[in-house]
């Protein structure tokens, strides 16, 4: 199993944490991303899953890719990697990736409707009201909202004083410019997904909690990287510009949670469209992806204004 020292950028953000007087996190949860893509992965995968099982965590989050983008997509792949993900002691939660659904027309995926992939993936990971994982926590779906019944994947929980909701946003561009069927997809989903974030954060002020975490697979283009876009149009436009209007109205601190492009960081990317000045109170995590894999550790302060210590993997070392 790989290890890999914390980025600068990491050390930085943690900084802001250890400047006000040590304290030890109340209570701590796990995020894992883009992983396994192959045989070897798995073993490793196995490895981390034990590092976590010794874990003291609330629950566990996969971002999404779940395997990687030539292979098949097919329900046997999916039950291996939910038995795999299901060896997991605390309660555990996936975010749909594009290698699961969105990019699985491809030839060497198996040539199926993507739509139809998603439905399985629906039903194998997000049946009933509960986790996976060896000790399940609820979970409050979009789906109970008639007006959103398929969105089984986008859901919800309060833990301690912060409020998590995950959304359905995959790589490959969102789905968003491959085809007529698929934009009419990529618009319905973010017409949840918007709604899905508004009632998160409306909970988050009536129930004045600390923070708000967002669960997400895609990159949706924080930084250069994630804009390069040729010919096609930009599927996270809208969802950059909804980010920055929640988080400058929220004023409390968002987590940004993702994966797809493999690229483990902590930093505050997310600017205001008219001054460019930097939105302080968000912060963006990208998990580890393969070929490195590794898992995430955040820990949650009582107090303070920042309430997140991130570190890679293990105990937390301040």
């Amino acid at each position: 199993m790989k290890r890999i020292l914390v980025p600068v950028l990491a050390l930085a953000f943690l900084a802001c944490a250890a400047a006000e007087p040590r304290r030890d996190p109340a209570w701590s949860f796990g995020i894992i991303g883009d992983t396994p893509y192959s045989e070897t992965e798995e073993a490793e995968l196995e490895l981390v899953i034990g590092e976590i099982n010794l874990e003291d965590l609330a629950f566990v989050v996969h971002v999404g890719d779940i395997k990687n983008g030539r292979s098949r997509c097919s329900d046997q792949t999916f039950e291996q990697r939910k038995a795999i993900f299901q060896r997991i002691r605390h309660p555990f939660v996936l975010v749909p990736g594009d290698n699961e659904w969105t990019d699985c027309h491809r030839a060497s995926a198996g040539g199926y409707d993507p739509l139809e992939r998603l439905e399985a993936l629906r039903r194998v990971f997000h049946a009933g009201d509960r986790s996976l994982g060896g000790r399940t926590m609820a979970l409050e779906r979009q789906s109970s909202d008639p007006r959103f019944a398929q969105y089984r994947e986008n859901v919800r929980w309060i833990f301690g004083n912060i409020l998590f909701a995950a959304i359905n946003v995959p790589g490959s561009n969102n789905n968003l410019g491959r085809s007529r069927t698929m934009d009419t997809e990529h618009r319905e989903r973010m017409t949840a997904n918007f709604a899905w974030l508004d009632e998160a954060f409306r909970i988050a002020a009536e129930k004045r909690l600390a923070a708000v975490v967002i669960l997400a697979q895609a990159n949706p283009g924080l930084d250069w990287l994630g804009r390069m876009l040729v010919g096609k149009p930009d599927g996270y436009a809208e969802l950059r510009t909804a980010l920055a209007a929640h988080a400058q109205r929220w004023g409390a601190p968002v987590l940004f949670v993702h994966g797809d492009t493999h690229h483990y960081r902590v930093d505050t990317p997310l600017v205001e469209s008219v001054s460019g000045k930097t939105i302080e109170n968000f912060t963006r995590l990208e998990t580890f992806g393969s070929p490195q894999t590794n898992w995430v550790r955040i820990g949650v302060l009582e107090s303070g204004a920042q309430p997140f210590v991130i570190g890679p993997g293990g105990p937390l070392q301040r």
